[in-house]
């Protein structure tokens, strides 16, 4: 088990990062919550030389988030909850508690909150963290032609909602 803090440090340099992905994947601020503490424990528990620098880490942290909110939604279990989506409204408070409901940035965050996913989540890590296709691919698991396929799709079903 890895020491606190290290657990601490990793979870305030990449804690926003996982934040949103977890938000944006499940659109359920108690989901995002369940899937983020599943990455950290995952990460408390993980080996302490498994990583090569902090980059590594995040992108290590990304994917368990990815596949972590993946699983939540394969479950049979999972509740069919349809309403409101707290978790985006979440992170929009949360990035800026000033902005007015009718915002171009909540027109952002609907626009990208009407997309499936993928292509949101390759879409998000392309255009807010910064993320290549390539190093998408290796997160989510998928090909880098898919993953291209994916940005393409999402910036013009963007461009569409948006203009």
């Amino acid at each position: 088990m890895r020491p606190g803090d290290d657990i601490e440090q990793a979870m305030e340099r990449h804690g926003d990062t996982v934040w949103r992905v977890c938000l944006l994947s499940l659109r359920h601020e108690a989901d995002a919550q369940d899937a983020f503490q599943d990455t950290f424990m995952r990460y408390a528990l993980a080996d302490a030389t498994a990583f090569e620098g902090d980059e590594h880490r995040k992108a290590w942290l990304i994917r368990v988030a990815t596949n972590a909110c993946r699983d939540m939604l394969r479950r049979a279990s999972r509740r069919t909850n349809v309403g409101l989506d707290e978790g985006l409204d979440q992170l929009v408070a949360a990035s800026d508690p000033e902005e007015q409901p009718g915002s171009a940035v909540h027109e952002v965050i609907d626009a990208m909150r009407a997309l499936d996913d993928p292509p949101r989540t390759p879409l998000y890590l392309a255009l807010y963290e910064g993320y290549t296709a390539p190093e998408i691919a290796a997160l989510v698991d998928a090909p880098v032609n898919t993953v291209y396929s994916w940005i393409s799709r999402g910036r013009k079903q963007l461009k569409e909602v948006l203009a």
